[in-house]
């Protein structure tokens, strides 16, 4: 007799990702990718990488092939909180976890703050991967209504707190995933104010905070609200994803259950990884990194901007983005990003349809563009492909029925 395995309820509300699903798709010969949100591979730093981990290796080898805390190695605890001081956050090392990648993190606030049935705020649209993680523990998602700027104050103080109460509200003020905008100060002040009338504390997931092109982000909501605020960090931006290094930085009353959840997922990060980002990091050599970043990003984002408005039919709309890795585009009337995605790819252009980013109603007109992936010169190049795509499904759509 065979096996029947019984799928826990969670397992039927987990979705593939569609990003990741379209990824395997742009690995057809020919197809210019701007769909993944992937740091260009040309900023891996990829000498210096490799002197810490001979350093590492040469120095404290038993250590850093060893088990580790789970608490995260304690000298990139005590750098982190350091460095977030820069956004104005005044933290100890003992609010900081080291995890698996921020997107560990958002699974950890799951599995402590989310039950079924309980409202979850997030912005729209929102990061996709929050959505993921929060979906398995069954929370009643509230779309916040939002604007150029992110979620608008009125609609945090909206929110509803009698019981089960909303949970929390995750928000991206920096250069968000998908839409690329950022909070401005007096926004950030509104909306942090707003949570804290309404008894909603903020998950704030921060990375793409240092990828700024012309000037840096205001403080941060940890700043302003800082026991209300759990916020979310990472190295995979500006260093390396292939690490799988983040952070989380928890208000005291949290700590020790974001700390179980942590202990019983994975035991704790690779140590090794901990020590070797520490070793390149601790001298101050982000500071002279990130900005070359900033500029070849800066630059990839000015050529998509000036393609966009050469090649894209009138009726499209999109801001250009002061920092991060994103162009958000509302595409005309009667034009749905999804269904045009197979005939995208087969033109040899790739993107990831808006839809999957709204908890609620998703907007069919929307998709995704990643301007840091690419050449200048590949960048126009994908976007007079999508442009002409686009004018022939106008076109189409014109076309009086037979």
């Amino acid at each position: 007799m065979s096996t029947v395995w019984t799928q826990a309820r969670r397992a039927a509300r987990m979705n593939p990702s569609i990003i990741r699903e379209i990824l395997k798709v742009t690995e057809k010969p020919g197809v210019l990718s701007m769909a993944g949100g992937l740091p260009s591979a040309d900023t891996f730093p990829v000498d210096a990488l490799k002197a810490a981990c001979d350093r590492v290796l040469t120095n404290n080898a038993r250590e850093a092939l060893q088990y580790a805390s789970s608490e995260g190695f304690g000298p990139l605890r005590e750098w982190v909180a350091a460095r977030v001081a820069a956004l104005g956050m005044k933290v100890s090392p003992d609010q900081v976890l080291v995890t698996s990648g921020s997107q560990q993190g958002l699974d950890l606030v799951g599995k402590i703050l989310c039950d079924a049935g309980a409202p979850v705020a997030v912005e729209t649209p929102t990061y996709l991967g929050a959505l993921q993680a929060f979906t398995p523990f069954e929370p009643l998602f509230a779309s916040l209504a939002s604007d150029d700027q992110g979620p608008r104050p009125e609609a945090l103080a909206a929110l509803p707190h009698d019981a089960p109460g909303t949970r929390f509200s995750y928000l991206l003020p920096n250069y968000q995933n998908p839409t690329g905008r950022v909070m401005g100060a007096q926004r950030r002040a509104e909306v942090v104010e707003a949570a804290r009338r309404a008894g909603v504390p903020i998950v704030e997931d921060n990375p793409y905070g240092d990828l700024w092109f012309d000037e840096p982000p205001p403080a941060s909501l940890a700043s302003l609200w800082p026991e209300g605020t759990l916020y979310l960090g990472s190295f995979s931006k500006v260093l390396t994803p292939g690490f799988r290094l983040g952070y989380m930085i928890a208000p005291p009353e949290l700590y020790p259950k974001l700390l179980q959840a942590k202990q019983a997922a994975d035991l704790h990060t690779p140590g090794f990884n901990q020590r070797v980002v520490h070793e390149v990091v601790r001298d101050g050599f982000l500071d002279r990194h990130i900005p070359s970043i900033r500029a070849r990003y800066k630059a990839n984002r000015d050529a998509m901007a000036e393609a966009l408005r050469e090649h894209l039919p009138s009726g499209c709309d999109w801001q250009s983005p002061q920092g991060g890795m994103f162009f958000w585009i509302r595409l005309p009337a009667g034009l749905d990003a999804m269904a045009l995605l197979p005939q995208a790819v087969e033109a040899g252009i790739a993107y990831v349809p808006g839809a999957a980013f709204y908890a609620h109603q998703p907007d069919a007109r929307t998709l995704r563009l990643s301007f840091v992936t690419l050449t200048p010169d590949l960048i126009r190049e994908g976007v007079e492909k999508l442009g002409r795509l686009l004018h022939e499904a106008l076109e189409a759509v014109a076309e009086p029925a037979p």
